[in-house]
């Protein structure tokens, strides 16, 4: 193993344009690094909340929140570069764009809840996949012994396996460096969401008849009604927005054309594929269960055979969410990096790089504070989850937090900042407004989730 103290780049043929490595992305890597972040465990919820919300409330929350996650991405896009959105400087992550337009005071504001979300996200994952892998356990089960037998497994072990798995991955340097990772993990995404949507067609077909009704899940009291509501929109909303990691994808992209171009027509299509596979899932997981649609599509057990079918669909939710992990967890480790670095930078520890060749793979550079930092992370995504593991309340309370602070206000104000808007104006009344209304929503679907977590944990 040699030691190579040198950080840096030193050839100015492999920098862009702010002295960085040269951005190689495409529209094709923007579309599967959005699936990969987008389609993740959000999707497997969608039936749940479909269910919870009635057979009109539940789709057309679902177009609703796609519609505000296109204009959030197309008002984000263009704060990649400024003070011109073209030519500008860069803004290589969310809190870099904030401080630039909104100042030091909104960027602290907006890095806590941009890290939260995203550490939140995590741990929701390592939850997904120790249900997945559950699940295939459960599946082998109840095919050799009925299903009626009493197949239940702890999740723990698999939660400490996916951690032990995402040690690995977490060295991996960047987001530059991880486009393979993030097409596999968006075919998978594919490859499950369509056997979800397949199994719930042959069992509408095999029942003969569309469950559900018009006002979803009857609850014994109103009270009880409107937390199950609140919780679905907050799947829902955990479900779609991808506005904290968006600068940070939108930052592998080559130039010309334009980043804020290309990433405006990645989000579109994006957003176009990942409604169809949520209709597809949420309503036909509905339309096959009624009253009784599982938590978690594939994993509670609505669908039995063919078992090597769910077998395989649970393979790919893990494969797919071991990506995911690593889409949300990588701004994390890149901001940890570029601050360690400048505010110790004669540290050994932290700047020092062990060059490592393995057999058949490229050279690796390791320092040991990115061993360190990142093991550490993992280890704490995973120990709690192991003490939270509630699915649908942990997705509710993650998408409520999320979705209208870094998904709305800060687009808007830093679209106001931009282009001058006027206070009272047209624009400036439409989007407080529409800032308003996402904001009274965000609130509901939080209450909610919180009050189902702090159930679910007492019983």
């Amino acid at each position: 193993m040699a030691v190579d103290q040198t950080l840096e780049i030193s050839d100015s043929s492999c920098q862009d344009d702010d002295n960085g490595v040269i951005r190689t992305g495409t529209i094709r890597t923007a579309i599967a690094h959005i699936i990969t972040a987008v389609i993740g465990s959000g999707v497997l919820s969608l039936a749940w909340s479909t269910a919870q919300l009635g057979w009109v409330a539940g789709p057309v929350a679902m177009f609703c929140f796609a519609i505000v996650t296109y204009v959030s991405a197309s008002l984000l896009s263009d704060c990649y570069r400024a003070p011109n959105c073209v030519t500008g400087v860069r803004n290589r992550s969310y809190m870099d764009a904030v401080r630039v337009t909104l100042g030091r005071k909104q960027t602290w504001i907006c890095g806590w809840l941009q890290y939260i979300s995203m550490f939140g996200t995590a741990i929701a994952y390592v939850i997904t996949t120790s249900i997945g892998m559950r699940a295939i356990q459960k599946s082998n089960c109840y095919h050799k012994e009925g299903h009626k037998a009493p197949c239940e497994y702890a999740t723990y072990h698999y939660m400490l396996a996916f951690g032990g798995v995402q040690v690995v991955f977490s060295q991996i340097p960047d987001f530059h460096n991880m486009e393979w990772l993030s097409i596999v993990a968006a075919v998978m995404s594919f490859c499950y969401s369509t056997i979800g949507f397949g199994l719930g067609v042959a069992k509408v077909i095999t029942n003969g008849t569309i469950k559900g009704s018009i006002k979803g899940v009857p609850m014994p009291t109103m009270a009880q009604k409107v937390w199950r509501i609140s919780q679905g929109l907050g799947d829902i909303a955990f479900a779609y927005p991808y506005s904290l990691i968006l600068l940070e994808i939108q930052d592998t992209l080559k130039a010309p054309p334009a980043e804020n171009k290309t990433m405006k027509k990645a989000s579109m299509a994006s957003i176009l594929i990942t409604t169809f596979f949520y209709l597809c899932c949420g309503c036909f997981g509905y339309a096959a269960f009624g009253n009784t649609t599982p938590g978690n599509l594939l994993t509670g057990f609505g669908f039995y055979e063919p078992y090597w079918l769910v077998d395989f669909a649970n393979v790919c939710i893990i494969i797919h969410l071991v990506g995911g992990y690593q889409v949300y967890s990588q701004p994390i480790f890149a901001f940890f990096d570029r601050w360690s670095t400048k505010k110790f930078p004669n540290s050994w520890f932290i700047n020092k790089a062990y060059t490592i060749k393995l057999p058949g793979l490229p050279p690796y550079r390791l320092t040991l504070f990115r061993l360190c930092f990142r093991t550490l992370f993992v280890a704490s995504t995973t120990g709690i989850a192991m003490i939270f593991p509630y699915f649908n309340d942990v997705l509710g309370i993650l998408g409520s937090l999320n979705f209208w602070p870094l998904a709305i206000y800060f687009p808007v104000e830093m679209y106001f900042v931009q282009r001058n808007v006027t206070p009272w104006s047209k624009n400036w009344i439409i989007l407080q407004t529409f800032s308003l209304a996402c904001l009274l929503i965000s609130l509901f679907s939080l209450i909610g989730s919180v009050q189902g977590l702090i159930s679910d944990r007492l019983t």
